[in-house]
């Protein structure tokens, strides 16, 4: 059985390979190996979240560590208290875009920074599979701690919405509805809601923007009527898609590029940074911005990481997650989607006619193989490729040419080899993307 304790995250199925019992170890384990003493504990809408919080507090406390129960809250509310009140470390119960069975546990460090795979999942989970903890001198406490409205106060100071704007959200049945908080009664920014009942089951559709058919319902209501923007929450509201007032699905790459412009006029000279599977038009935009573009690898931990070695303001993933420094170089789905409703109203403009400029290339869009050798899959990819453009392992492999560039990356999870191909012609794309597939399936 694959191991729950993940890359990124804790993460499975309730009842079945995450109980309340795992749970209760794992609070002790995660006091045992942070020694910390303040601990955040926020958590999402799935009915078990709450059972597996008094399971995880209750060990937590018995080792020793107060806790700050947040109670309902966005995967990016639970970041924003860490850093704000000053805690050791926060847990975050939800398993994101999960189906409903599913849930898990997002760790921090203080000021939020991430607990990966690499930086202590593995030691928490070699800790709970000993069991052999020292219960502490002291029990720690719980109290109750309403991190809303500071969160809310906090986002929307860095709203500018100067003209009405017409918005439809899909808030996915998730935490999306808290994070929306901040959105909700802004001046010139009117809401058509979707699915804004918390309901952890998710009845309506998958919390997940990354598979397209889940967005059918918000483009269904935007072709309906006249809106300027479409929004749609993930789970945990730590990730929002955008949608044009077409109903056309506008990619996180252009989004990133969007925001950038806004960031560069707030703080120019800054580095912002982009995942290695970006159009080049965002290192592009950035750099006409006055920015200092910088690539990054993918992954939360890696990215927030690099933010904060390099200072940067901003970073956009391909996935949807957008990261800011003024919330603790962590996600805050609200703030970007507040910095397109800026750029939206500043410039008069609709987001196809924002967007338009930035669309230069051709991208293949992330496209999965199945593979049985992987190594043998990149050792063939190097050997064609490698000498004849600019090739550099960031993240798998990437190779730049004159007119087009791929970048290869093996599924953490899965075995899977992920292509994602950007070149200057359609023509081009479809050419390269052919034979670079024929050499990954070969």
């Amino acid at each position: 059985m694959a191991s729950i304790f993940k890359a990124y995250d804790i993460r499975g199925i309730y009842g079945e390979t995450l109980t309340e019992d795992l749970a209760y170890k794992i609070g002790r384990a995660f006091v045992a190996f942070l020694g910390c003493k303040k601990v955040i504990v926020g958590r999402d809408m799935r009915p078990h979240s709450a059972p597996l919080f008094e399971a995880l507090s209750n060990g937590l406390t018995e080792q020793g560590a107060d806790v700050i129960d947040l109670g309902l809250v966005s995967t990016p509310m639970s970041y924003y208290a860490n850093g704000s009140l000053g805690a050791d470390a926060s847990i975050m119960i939800t398993a994101s875009h999960n189906p409903g069975e599913w849930n898990g546990f997002k760790l921090c460090r203080e000021q939020a920074i991430p607990i990966s795979g690499a930086t202590g999942i593995k030691d928490i989970e070699k800790l709970v599979l000993a069991n052999a903890f020292t219960p502490a001198a002291r029990r720690g406490t719980v109290t109750q701690h309403n991190i809303v409205p500071a969160y809310v106060e906090r986002i929307r100071s860095f709203a500018a919405i100067t003209r009405p704007l017409r918005v439809a959200i899909d808030y996915s049945n998730g935490m999306g509805i808290l994070e929306g908080e901040v959105l909700r009664g802004l001046k010139n920014f009117e809401i058509d809601p979707l699915f804004d009942t918390l309901d952890g089951t998710f009845p309506n559709h998958e919390a997940n923007p990354l598979h397209e058919e889940t967005w059918a319902a918000l483009r269904a209501k935007i072709q309906s009527g006249s809106y300027d923007l479409g929004l749609y929450f993930d789970g945990d509201a730590d990730r929002v898609g955008f949608m044009d007032e077409k109903g056309a699905i506008v990619t996180s790459d252009m989004i990133t590029a969007l925001v950038a412009q806004v960031m560069l006029a707030r703080n120019p000279g800054t580095a912002i940074f982009y995942d290695l599977r970006s159009s080049w038009a965002v290192k592009e935009v950035i750099a006409e911005h006055n920015g200092r573009p910088m690539m990054s690898r993918v992954g939360h931990a890696f990215i927030k990481q690099q933010m904060r070695e390099a200072d940067a303001a901003f970073a956009g993933e391909l996935s949807g997650h957008y990261y800011f420094k003024d919330n603790f170089f962590t996600e805050s789905a609200a703030l970007a989607a507040l910095y397109v409703a800026n750029l939206l109203a500043e410039t008069g403009k609709s987001l196809s006619e924002l967007i338009r400029p930035i669309h230069r290339y051709v991208a293949s869009g992330e496209i999965n193989s199945e593979v049985k050798d992987s190594a043998a899959v990149f050792k063939r990819l190097r050997d064609t490729y490698g000498s004849k453009g600019n090739a550099f392992e960031l993240d798998g492999l990437s190779v730049e040419f004159s007119d087009w560039w791929f970048n290869v990356r093996a599924s953490n999870t899965e075995p899977l080899i992920r292509l994602n191909l950007e070149a200057k012609t359609a023509e081009g794309m479809r050419a390269h993307r052919d034979e670079l597939l024929a050499l990954i399936r070969s």
